[in-house]
C-alpha cells in the first residue's frame, strides 16, 4: 500500500524507529486511558509485536499517523483497520494519537475520515466500525465528525480504574459515506 495523504497528515507503514515512540505511548496511562490496554509493555513486547507485523495480511498492518511540521514529518501515532470479516465485509477501525502535544487540533477526525475512505475506495468494504469508551467523548466528538453513527451500546463491558464502563459501538456505511462524499 502506498502512503495516504490527507489535508494535514499522512499514513505510511510503520517503520522499526518508530517503536520507541510507540513504547512510550503505551506506558503513558492518559493516553491508554481510551484503549484496552490495562498493564504496562515492555520494549521487548514493543519489538515482538512489530517482528509480528511481517507475518499479518497486508490491509491488517498498522500505519503510522504522521503531521506536517514545515519542510518534515512529525509522528504522533498509529491507527489501522483489523478483523476483517469477508463474508459481510466489514472490518473494525482502531485510532491511537500517542503525542499528546498534538492532542485537541482535529488530527484524529482526519485520520478517521482517510481510514474510512481507505476502507471504502481501497479495501471494498462496506461497513466500518469501532468500539469506544462512553467516558472518551472526545474520541466520540471525533468519531461523529468522520461520519460514523452510533449503533449499540454494550453496557458495563469494560473495567477500567476501579470501575466498569460501557462500551459504545459506531459504524459508516459504505452508502452513508458515498452521500457525505457528495455533499463535500
Amino acid at each position: 500500500m502506498s502512503t495516504i495523504y490527507g489535508d494535514r497528515v499522512r499514513l505510511r507503514a510503520v517503520e522499526h524507529d518508530d517503536v520507541k515512540y510507540f513504547f512510550e505511548w503505551v506506558n503513558d496511562p492518559e493516553v491508554t486511558r481510551g484503549l484496552a490496554m490495562y498493564l504496562p509493555m515492555s520494549m521487548s513486547d514493543e519489538e515482538n509485536w512489530f517482528a509480528s507485523l511481517a507475518k499479518r495480511d497486508q490491509k491488517e498492518k498498522p500505519l503510522a499517523i504522521e503531521i506536517r511540521k514545515g519542510k518534515t514529518w512529525k509522528l504522533i501515532g498509529d491507527c489501522g483497520v483489523f478483523d476483517f470479516d469477508a463474508v459481510n465485509s466489514c472490518a473494525e477501525l482502531g485510532i491511537l494519537i500517542g503525542d499528546k502535544s498534538e492532542w485537541n487540533k482535529g488530527y484524529g477526525s482526519e485520520v478517521m475520515s482517510l481510514l474510512v475512505r481507505h476502507c471504502f475506495e481501497t479495501l471494498n468494504l462496506n461497513r466500518a466500525f469501532l468500539r469506544v469508551y462512553t467516558d472518551n467523548i472526545r474520541a466520540v466528538r471525533s468519531y461523529e465528525k468522520a461520519g460514523f453513527i452510533l449503533e449499540g451500546r454494550l453496557r458495563e463491558a469494560v473495567y477500567k480504574f476501579g470501575k466498569y464502563d460501557d462500551v459504545l459501538i459506531m459504524s459508516v456505511l459504505r452508502s452513508e459515506w458515498m452521500s457525505r462524499k457528495k455533499e463535500l
